[in-house]
Order: structure tokens, then C-alpha cells, then sequence
């Protein structure tokens, strides 16, 4: 311990506060939570677009992105409910490692089934899959929450950040690498080895020492309530918590219509599989990387209400880049330069949005707090790309589709910027330093 200190104590300040424990476990963590968000977005588009599979069908898919909007339903079952037989390791870990087998079953089915067996059949196994990436989701963010501090929570955020990215990305890669030589089958066996890195944090790491301080006491109709009502009830007793619940259900609509469908443009630009992977995985990768160092940096210097209102114009205005592209045509100077884009804007607003997200939760309720804000951060562009994306495409075309991506970040952005004029960012966001028992 003392060498790893004294070596941490070498490195450049800015760089020291990235190799704790606990952001180097956040990088971890979400290196696992990226690729199943692979494995039924960008992955699962090519292989049915390539399949010859309509494009409403195509975006009707991003329907199992739906799952990940309502885990704030079972996420209270993750913060109270112990796991016969594995609760001795706490109530983090154990479900951590449950998570990780259902997530490792799940990559494994949807890999086996193809558009032979029924579109219905494999709508189902990405569903499956949306579910035990969802519960997976719910455990890594409150494990990763409760395990950094309060001063940790904006490098935390970009580990993490910096984790999910390479686990999407690596796990695409390796996905249309692997489907080129041996099958999607055995691409998406392969990619199930990313569940591991969470599943090993929590055996080296453990149960995080601050969900220890706020353990549940009730039982009968009292745990109930508290589990499942008081998560609720004190979130939206704050002042300004409706306004800040709508801003989360509307900032990533334009950002989510856009990325969503992305796969489908490349598709039909001509892009083969190895442009994709050499621009949108590859460029994309890196630009992405960058956007989260830039992203700290802006945290750090401007605070976090302002750095969030960078990160929105930002990321409404990298959607026009696609418009461009679209314009275009088949160009490989403007895909990087869209897929740079695009990525450094949303590496900026994936650190500073999430670690807002994160610090809207009180530590007694952060399973459920947090899948409850994660959830409607999206659940409105996925629900318009699943059902309305691709008759868009079919009627605007992709460059109209483009420009009214952009359009649709607007609302979020001006309702941030009223909320930060009224003070109502700071004021919606709990003591830190003085998390509700959940025995109130």
C-alpha cells in the first residue's frame, strides 16, 4: 500500500485523484456496464440491417431499450432484498455477481437466435437482454456511488465514463471482428467476458463502505414503504424536484434520436464494416476519451451547473454533423469528423450530466434514486426512435431527420437554463454529508 502511494505520489496532480481505488473501480464498473448496451444497440442494429431486416423493424428493436427506463421498479428489490446464500457478502456484491450471470446468460441467447427463428422470438431475447443489463446497471451505478466520496464524485464519473466507452466499444468491435470469421453466435459468446471486470471489483473491493452506514432496520409493511415509497417521497419532497425530473426526461432526446440510428445512415451512405470500425468505433473511441479528460477539466474549472449547460449546447449541435454527413454522402473525412464530434461532445456531457445524476441521490435510497433519473434520461428518445425513427427517416430523409434531432434538444436545454437562473440545480440536490436513514 505504502508503494502505491508513494507512486501515486509521483504523477502529476491532475492525474493523481485517477488512479485511487475507487475511480479505478468505477472504470471497472463500467467497462461491464457498456457492452450490453452494445449487444442491442449498434451491434444488433447491423446484424438485422445486414440481414436485410426493414428499417422500421431495424429501429422498432431500440423498443428493448425500454427496459432500462422502468428498472427503477425493481431497483428498490436491489437495495433491500438479500440473495439467499450470497448476502454474507454483502447486499452490493452478491448482486453484483448475480447480475453478472444473467447478463453473461443473456448475451449468450441473443447470439444464438437469428431472424430464421422469428422476429417476435428475437425481439424477446433483446428484451431479455435490456432486462439483465438494466438490473446490471442498477447495481454497478449504486455500487460506484457509494463507493467514491463526495469529492471523488466528477473523476469517478469520467472513470466511469472512460469504462462504459471502452466496454461498447471493444465489445462492437470485437462483435463485428468475431461475426466475420465464426457467426454472430460466437461474437456475442465472446463479448460475454466483459460482465467479468464488475464481478471481480466487487470480490477484490467488497461492500462499499458508506452503503454500511445506512442499512434498513424496518421489516413487514415498513421495509416496504420505505424501500419502494421513500426513495419517492424524498426525492420529490425538494424543492424544484418535478422541474428537475422533467429536464432529465427531456435533455437526451435529440442525442438519443441521433445515435440510435446513426448505424442505420452508415448502412445506407455504403460504409462497409470496416469503415464503421475504423471510424465509429475506432475515431469515435478516441474522440470520446478525449471528450471525458476535456469534460473533468470543465468540471473542475467551471462548476458543475455551468459545465452540465456547455455539455447541452454541445451535444445538441454535434447532431448537425450527421445532417452534414447525410448531405454529403459516402465520405470518410466527414465521418471522423462527425464521429469526433459527436463523441468529444458527448464524453463532455457524459461526465458532468452523471455526476449531477449522482449527486441528486441521497446515499439511504441510491439504487433506486438513481435508476429512477438514469431511467428518464432517455426513456423519451428511446421510446420516439423505437416507435416513430424510422417512418421520420422514411418521410424527412436523413438530413431533415438530422436538423429536427437538433430541434428536439432545445426544450431541454432552455429548462436547464431556467432552473440554473433560479438556483433550483443546487437547492434540488441533498446534503451531502447528511444521508436519511432508511428507517425514517
Amino acid at each position: 500500500m505504502t508503494t502505491l502511494a508513494s507512486w501515486r505520489d509521483r504523477l502529476p496532480a491532475v492525474v493523481r485523484p485517477y488512479v485511487e481505488p475507487a475511480p479505478l473501480a468505477a472504470l471497472a464498473l463500467g467497462i461491464s456496464s457498456g457492452f450490453p448496451y452494445a449487444m442491442i444497440g449498434a451491434t444488433l442494429t447491423t446484424r438485422l440491417a445486414q440481414d436485410g431486416i426493414s428499417k422500421r423493424s431495424v429501429t422498432a428493436f431500440s423498443l428493448a431499450f425500454l427496459v432500462y427506463n422502468f428498472k427503477f421498479l425493481w431497483a428498490p428489490a436491489v437495495d433491500r432484498l438479500p440473495l439467499p446464500g450470497l448476502s454474507r457478502f454483502g447486499q452490493r456484491v452478491s448482486w453484483l455477481w448475480l447480475s453478472s450471470l444473467l447478463v453473461i446468460a443473456a448475451v449468450v441467447l441473443l447470439g444464438a437466435l437469428t431472424p430464421a427463428h422469428g422476429l417476435g422470438l428475437l425481439a424477446l431475447a433483446a428484451v431479455l437482454m435490456g432486462a439483465a443489463g438494466a438490473t446490471f446497471d442498477i447495481v454497478i451505478d449504486a455500487y460506484r456511488i457509494e463507493l467514491l466520496e463526495p469529492h471523488q464524485l466528477g473523476v469517478g464519473s469520467g472513470m466511469s465514463q472512460y469504462g462504459w466507452r471502452i466496454g461498447s466499444v471493444l465489445a462492437a468491435a470485437l462483435a463485428l471482428l468475431v461475426s466475420a470469421r465464426f457467426g454472430w453466435a460466437a461474437a456475442y459468446a465472446s463479448c460475454a467476458v466483459f460482465a467479468l471486470p464488475a464481478a471481480l471489483t466487487g470480490l477484490v473491493l467488497g461492500e462499499p463502505a458508506r452503503r454500511q452506514a445506512v442499512v434498513a432496520t424496518n421489516r413487514g409493511f415498513a421495509a416496504f414503504a420505505s424501500a419502494v415509497i421513500g426513495p419517492l417521497t424524498e426525492f420529490f419532497r425538494r424543492r424544484g424536484a418535478l422541474l428537475v425530473l422533467l429536464f432529465v426526461l427531456l435533455h437526451k432526446i435529440g442525442d438519443t434520436l441521433a445515435n440510435l440510428t446513426l448505424r442505420l445512415l452508415l448502412n445506407d451512405l455504403g460504409f462497409s464494416n470496416e469503415e464503421i470500425a475504423t471510424y465509429d468505433v475506432g475515431f469515435g473511441f478516441f474522440a470520446y476519451l478525449a471528450g471525458i479528460f476535456i469534460g473533468g477539466i470543465v468540471y473542475a474549472r467551471m462548476g458543475m451547473a455551468r459545465s452540465v449547460m456547455l455539455s447541452l449546447v454541445l451535444m445538441a449541435v454535434s447532431n448537425l454533423s450527421f445532417a452534414l454527413l447525410a448531405m454529403a454522402g459516402h465520405s470518410n473525412g466527414l465521418l471522423a469528423g462527425a464521429i469526433c464530434f459527436e463523441n468529444i461532445a458527448s464524453g463532455i456531457g457524459g461526465v458532468v450530466v452523471v455526476a449531477y445524476l449522482s449527486a441528486l441521490c441521497n446515499l439511504a435510497f441510491t439504487a433506486t434514486q438513481f435508476a429512477l433519473l438514469s431511467a428518464a434520461a432517455s426513456v423519451v428518445g428511446r421510446f420516439l426512435t423505437g416507435a416513430t425513427a424510422g417512418r421520420l427517416i422514411e418521410w424527412l430523409g436523413y438530413v431533415d431527420f438530422y436538423l429536427l434531432t437538433t430541434v428536439a434538444a432545445l426544450p431541454g436545454i432552455l429548462l436547464y437554463a431556467w432552473l440554473w437562473r433560479s438556483g433550483l440545480v443546487e437547492q434540488s440536490i441533498p446534503p451531502i454529508s447528511q444521508p436519511q436513514d432508511q428507517t425514517s
